[in-house]
């Protein structure tokens, strides 16, 4: 039997000091992971021009997810801006998330745009959410969806103009292209200035696969916008357009929009080429 030197004695000791680490580490991520049963909504934040931007992030189960889960950036509504990072959650696609927390299989990102702004003006601060939520949670990259409701219809039409080849699918929900007479704020940066923003819009985008919805009575804004979008599609040839129109929904047509069975199946069946 052979005594270890004091060089001996160190070096045994810092194998067990990094052998504990290792074990730290992963025990440290697995704690942040959802539950295997069930996914759940955790927080996050990004910096975004030397600000900070909190944020959540729907993380599925295991179980409905699998091991690349596709992702969806979800952007929230006027009423839903300012800094809490929760409030976007509450309104929209959330709450139909929390009631399917078992076996919703998406990563969902909810960016929050600061007080007083629009999407047009805080689409860095959703950019930033997304690819931040995707690398830290393994999201498929070739199966990442678009979706929002009003302003952030809006969003859903900006952000899909700026990066048309990002997203395998967009559903913009009760949004439009063109400022409603009461916020002239509120419209798609990306086809100001166009003889036919509809049109042109349409022309970028007739390649992604897009479903529509809206409001028949409708009065914050009008359906009038999404039906011109979507004969726009139509007419550019595009190889997936539909619309929705809910014949007894006003503004709210996020909630059976996003209660629709075949919405999911049609946009987890998309992938991008």
């Amino acid at each position: 039997m052979t005594l270890d030197s004091p060089g001996d004695r160190a070096g045994a000791a810092l194998a067990a000091l990094l052998a504990a680490s290792a074990l730290i580490a992963p025990l440290a991520a697995y704690a942040d992971d959802p539950a295997p049963d069930r996914g759940r909504f955790l927080e996050r934040a990004v910096k975004v021009g030397g600000q900070r931007h909190a944020y959540r992030v729907f993380v599925p189960a295991r179980s409905a997810g699998g091991e690349r889960p596709p992702v969806i950036l979800f952007l929230h509504g006027s009423g839903e801006r300012g800094s809490d990072g929760d409030k976007p959650t509450q309104v929209g696609l959330g709450p139909h998330v929390r009631r399917h927390a078992e076996d919703f299989p998406a990563i969902v990102v909810f960016p929050q745009a600061p007080a007083d702004t629009e999407w047009s003006d805080s689409a860095a601060i959703a950019w930033a959410a997304l690819d931040a939520a995707t690398a830290e949670f393994g999201g498929d990259r070739d199966r990442t969806y678009l979706t929002g409701i009003s302003m952030g219809g809006y969003g859903t039409w900006e952000l899909a103009l700026a990066q048309p080849r990002r997203f395998a699918a967009i559903a913009p929900v009760c949004g439009g292209l063109v400022a409603p007479p009461q916020r002239p704020s509120l419209q798609v940066e990306a086809v100001t200035g166009e003889a036919d923003p509809y049109t042109a819009a349409a022309q970028r985008l007739r390649d992604i696969p897009v479903w529509i919805f809206h409001g028949a009575l409708d009065d914050v804004v009008l359906p009038e916008q999404s039906r011109r979008m979507a004969a726009a599609l139509k007419a550019a040839g595009a190889t997936d357009a539909r619309y929705t129109e809910f014949p007894d929904a006003y503004h709210n047509s996020w909630d059976p929009a996003y209660a629709t069975p075949e919405l999911w199946q049609w946009m987890f069946a998309q992938r991008r080429h």
